[in-house]
């Protein structure tokens, strides 16, 4: 019996902090894509394409930074 009463307490609980949370809507702003190659090459071209396939899918924006140098190291 103890144990029921542990288990509908604990459940209690999450439902009631299920119930109060509130999910903001995601994302709540521009996801940035970095690619560490310079714009207009394969990777620029394949990232835009990749990047506009998931907006018309989801809806959401995306940005494409291009950050070439030091052999892709910074991005």
């Amino acid at each position: 019996m103890l144990l029921n009463r542990r288990t509908l307490v604990t459940f209690c609980v999450f439902a009631a902090a299920a119930a109060t949370s509130h999910a903001q809507s995601y994302p709540n702003r521009p996801i940035r894509v970095v690619v560490p190659f310079p714009a207009g090459g394969g990777t620029d071209i394949i990232a835009r394409e990749v990047t506009q396939k998931v907006t018309s899918a989801t809806g959401w924006v995306f940005v494409v930074e291009n950050k070439p140098g030091a052999a892709g190291n910074m991005g």
